[in-house]
C-alpha cells in the first residue's frame, strides 16, 4: 500500500534526508586509496549515533534475509553493484570505484541515499559510467511529478541510458527505488525501466528512493555466499546513485541534500 506521508512525517524525514546527505558526503571524503571498508562503515555509524539517530541497515533483514544486514553502510566496490558488506580486509586502491549506500533513521522515520565515488584517479570510461548513472538519477527525479506514474520514472531513466550511443550500459532489473518513510522499503516498487503510463500513480505526499544502477556490460547479477552482496554476472564495473525525494504538487524536492 503506497502511503501518503503527513505534513509532520514530511518535516521529520526532511531533517532526516538532511542529516543523512551530512554524514554520506563525510563519509565521501573519507573514500581514499588504502582505507578499508569496514573503516568507511565503522566512521558512517559514529557519525549518525553521534547525532543521536539510528543506522537504518545495521541488524536490517530483509524478506527472503537468511540474517540481518551486519553493517551500517553498505560499500560496494568495482563489479560489486549493492550490499556490499564491509570487511576489515578490503582494503580500497587507487582506479577503485566505489558505491556507498546508507539509511537513517530519525524520529521513527527513514531516508536512503547512494552515491558511486572514484578511488584517486580513475579510468574514462569507469568515470563516464558514473556520471551517466547519476545524470539518469536526475532524469528519474525530474520525471517524478504529481500525475505521473512509476513507469514513466522507469521509461524516462531508461530511455536517457539508451540514447547514449557511445556505450551500451547494463540496466539491472531484479533491483529497483522504492518508497520509504514509516519503513526502509514500502511500496511503490519503482523499475528503472517501463512503459509511460504504468504501475502506481504518484501523488502529492508520496516519499520515495529512486536509484538507477549501470553495469559496464551485462544487465545480469549473481549474489555472493554472504547472501548480501550483489555483483556483476560478467565482472564487470558498476555504479549506483540514490535520492529519497518528495513527490509535491509542483517540481519533486530532492530530501538526500545538504
Amino acid at each position: 500500500m503506497v502511503i501518503i506521508k503527513t505534513t509532520e512525517e514530511i518535516e521529520i524525514i526532511r531533517e532526516c534526508g538532511r542529516r543523512l546527505a551530512t554524514v554520506l558526503h563525510k563519509v565521501k571524503e573519507k573514500v581514499t586509496a588504502g582505507i578499508s571498508t569496514k573503516e568507511l562503515d565503522l566512521y558512517a555509524e559514529k557519525l549518525i549515533r553521534d547525532m543521536g539517530d539510528t543506522p537504518a541497515f545495521l541488524n536490517y533483514r530483509p524478506e527472503g534475509a537468511n540474517k540481518p544486514f551486519p553493517s551500517s553502510l553498505c560499500v560496494s566496490v568495482n563489479d560489486e553493484v549493492v550490499h556490499g558488506i564491509p570487511r576489515k580486509n578490503r582494503i580500497l586502491k587507487e582506479g577503485d570505484i566505489v558505491s556507498i549506500d546508507l539509511g537513517v533513521k530519525h524520529k521513527g522515520l527513514f531516508t536512503d541515499m547512494a552515491m558511486t565515488v572514484p578511488v584517486g584517479k580513475v579510468n574514462p570510461i569507469d568515470l563516464k559510467l558514473m556520471q551517466i548513472t547519476e545524470q539518469a538519477l536526475q532524469v528519474g527525479i525530474d520525471s517524478a511529478v504529481a500525475g505521473n506514474t512509476v513507469g514513466d520514472i522507469g521509461y524516462a531513466i531508461e530511455s536517457f541510458i539508451k540514447s547514449n550511443k557511445s556505450q551500451k550500459y547494463g540496466i539491472v532489473e531484479v533491483l529497483s527505488g522504492h518508497g520509504v518513510g514509516h519503513e526502509i522499503h514500502e511500496d511503490p516498487y519503482i523499475p528503472n525501466f517501463g512503459k509511460p503510463g504504468t504501475g502506481a500513480k504518484l501523488k502529492a505526499g508520496m516519499i520515495i528512493a529512486l536509484e538507477p544502477m549501470l553495469n559496464l556490460g551485462t544487465k545480469h547479477v549473481t549474489i555472493d555466499d554472504d547472501g548480501y552482496t550483489i555483483r556483476t554476472a560478467d565482472g564487470k564495473r558498476s555504479a549506483h546513485f540514490e535520492h529519497t525525494i518528495l513527490i509535491t504538487e509542483g517540481e519533486p524536492e530532492i530530501l538526500t541534500k545538504v
